[in-house]
């Protein structure tokens, strides 16, 4: 038995077994709710498309992709509102996208039309889903390092968008895609390869949306939303074709300006 006085413990020592004890891995274990509850909405929306595509209901399938696209725009706001960011968040939110924004429109095109093709269909649908993922490989190792004004690269839900718009409007008008397999195939072909090409397209992060804007731009948006409630299908496909095809438009006109 020891009978030496034990020396007392001082309050800076007190502080920091209680800061060691506060960051514990053991009290550190757990996910945020909020933004996964977002993320894991957007993901139930992927794949749902992709069962709705499998049973030949492509209306409902590409709208799941669309509500998806919303839910995976709001989960990464919340977090940064909210403050509750993580690693874990990030991560889960890559895989939800490569499941919703890369085999989900993939799998529907295919279904709908492609599959009817043979092997070019299929690879044709190979190739967007490649894209999807090589697109968020590269984004996720980018960020940080290159001008949040621009993406490279067609944005993967702008893509996905593109092409279940497309399966959308023929859906929803009863069109007959019978003839014009190929030019889909080439359509959703090159959906993937403008999601990994170095072509730049605005990404909208440096608009404040806290800050004050003339009265007329509330006003167009209201008119904007008007226009979309009459035709959804048509005015949503219309939007995000014409965003797909702003990268290739600007990077013509830039060069057209350089060799000028």
């Amino acid at each position: 038995m020891n009978d030496q006085p034990q020396e007392p413990v001082t309050e800076p020592e007190k502080g920091a077994e209680q800061a060691a004890s506060a960051s514990s891995p053991h009290r550190r274990r757990g996910v945020y709710l909020l933004p996964n509850l977002f993320t894991t909405g957007a993901l139930f929306s992927g794949f749902y498309a992709i069962v709705a595509g499998m049973n030949g209901q492509f209306e409902s399938a590409a709208i799941a992709i669309f509500v998806a696209m919303l839910l995976d725009g709001l989960d990464g706001r919340v977090a940064r509102m909210t403050n509750t960011q993580s690693q874990f968040g990030a991560e889960y939110d890559s895989l939800s996208d490569m499941v919703s924004f890369g085999v989900a429109p993939a799998l529907v095109a295919y279904n709908w039309a492609l599959g009817d093709i043979g092997k070019l269909g299929f690879f044709a649908a190979f190739i967007y889903a490649a894209g999807g993922a090589l697109r968020l490989a590269r984004f996720n190792t980018q960020i940080g390092s290159v001008d949040k004004r621009y993406f490279i690269g067609l944005p993967s839900p702008a893509a996905a968008a593109t092409v279940a718009g497309l399966v959308w409007v023929c859906s929803e008008y009863s069109v007959d895609v019978a003839g014009w397999e190929y030019p889909i195939a080439l359509f959703v072909a090159l959906a993937g390869v403008l999601m990994v090409s170095n072509t730049l397209y605005y990404s909208f992060k440096d608009v404040d949306f806290r800050g004050k804007v003339p009265f007329w731009i509330l006003a167009v948006i209201v008119l904007c939303l008007g226009i979309i409630s009459i035709s959804t299908s048509v005015s949503l496909w219309a939007l995000f074709l014409c965003y797909s095809l702003s990268g290739p438009l600007l990077w013509v006109w830039r060069r057209s300006r350089q060799r000028a």
